[in-house]
């Protein structure tokens, strides 16, 4: 029965992750009702100005304006999209945690009530008639180490159809609304060709540019869902890349470096460390540092360390008259005073210059890691985060694992 406690101890721990989760998506929400407000507001204001345009106005003010119009619109219809995005998440998330919770619940009842394997192999099969679940159990004794619940078989069913949901609505919304732009360019530099080929030009290096923005985001969407890379070639060409990508988008290059032979480490493990070390090397990223790094050492133990921080401001060093026991009591003091102000200056600068990651996100990345056996730290005042793996020996391969 000690595996059906720990599994319902692992179900309540996902539900409070899960609950977290919902706090941070309607922070989001809020963020992105302000902003999609703000683009209709503007949206508003440009077309009202259009609208009342004489006569005399220039035919380049009136594009312009149109124009304006137009990029508004789409802006507010993209924001509007990542609320729907966000909302229907939420909703997946919250039905998700209730089945945790319902799991958990009944998970527990099995384990108190101590059923015997027949009984527990007809609770798992669900649909069985009684007459069935007799014979099975009259046949052989099934272990319930080894019966797996049918509420967390139907969780699992609903996890990965809520999964689904979400890449196709992503889809939806990213790539496929892109390419819907890029068709209707397409055909404006169609009619213009013959009517303008000047402007046609134009409107051809828009298309053109808008593109590849679509390819790039595509490409970063294939690699948010799940880098193909970590699957071929491991760790260290991923967070290499991922390293790369995200620091450019920023304008901070990323130092990276890997010491010893880098080799093959489960499949979860390469997971979990490539997802925790790209979430907070984002958000380090977002504090706009002046220095980041992100060093991996294969020794033993394979031990990742990610660092940001800023160039400390110059404190202007003090001269201090040191006088000795002659110096008279009020200048000593007032060179005291002056010593404390100036350690105090110095002390502040350092501070300043540290970047932390975000006490939510650090119980977060923590608790993910214990769940997989990775040791988190964060040190330097939240200026680094290192994980170490144990890993004895050579892993296998992920073809193997």
């Amino acid at each position: 029965m000690t595996a059906i406690a720990d599994l319902a101890d692992q179900l309540a721990a996902e539900a409070a992750r899960l609950d977290r989760e919902i706090t941070e998506i309607d922070l989001l929400v809020t963020q992105a009702r302000t902003e999609a407000g703000r683009h209709e507001t503007r949206r508003a204001a440009a077309a009202d100005k259009l609208a009342k345009l004489g006569d005399g106005a220039s035919v380049k003010e009136a594009v312009d304006l149109a124009n304006q119009v137009a990029t508004l619109t789409r802006r507010a219809a993209l924001m509007d999209g990542q609320l729907e995005v966000l909302e229907g998440k939420k909703k997946s998330i919250a039905r998700l945690q209730e089945s945790i919770i319902a799991s958990a619940s009944r998970v527990r009842e099995l384990a108190a009530g101590g059923i015997a394997g027949g009984n527990a192999a007809g609770i798992a099969a669900g649909s069985r008639t009684e007459a069935a679940a007799g014979s099975a159990a009259g046949a052989e004794v099934v272990d319930d180490e080894d019966i797996i619940p049918a509420a967390v078989s139907r969780l699992v069913l609903t996890a990965q159809e809520d999964l689904r949901r979400e890449i196709a609505r992503a889809m939806h919304d990213g790539p496929a609304q892109s390419l819907t732009n890029i068709v209707l360019q397409a055909e404006i530099v169609e009619r213009l060709v013959e009517r303008d080929p000047t402007l046609a030009a134009g409107e051809l290096r828009q298309l053109v540019a808008m593109v590849q923005q679509t390819l790039e985001a595509t490409k970063s969407f294939i690699f948010d869902v799940r880098p193909m890379v970590l699957d071929d070639l491991g760790l260290v060409p991923t967070l290499r890349r991922s390293a790369r990508d995200r620091g450019r988008r920023v304008g901070s290059a990323v130092a990276f470096e890997s010491v010893g032979v880098d080799r093959r480490l489960p499949v979860e493990l390469e997971s979990g460390i490539f997802r925790i070390v790209d979430e907070a090397l984002a958000s380090y990223l977002a504090a706009r540092p002046d220095q980041i790094s992100l060093s991996l050492d294969w020794g033993e133990a394979f031990v990742a360390n990610l660092r940001a921080s800023r160039t400390p401001k110059e404190v202007t060093a003090m001269a201090f008259n040191e006088g000795g026991d002659a110096m008279p009591a009020a200048l000593a003091a007032m060179v005291e005073d002056r010593r404390a102000k100036h350690q105090a200056a110095a002390e502040a600068a350092r501070t300043a210059a540290v970047i932390r990651l975000p006490a939510r996100l650090q119980r977060d990345l923590v608790q993910r890691a214990a769940t997989l056996g990775i040791e988190a730290e964060i040190l330097d005042d939240g200026g680094c985060l290192r994980l170490t793996v144990a890993v004895p020996g050579s892993a296998p391969d992920a073809d193997e694992a």
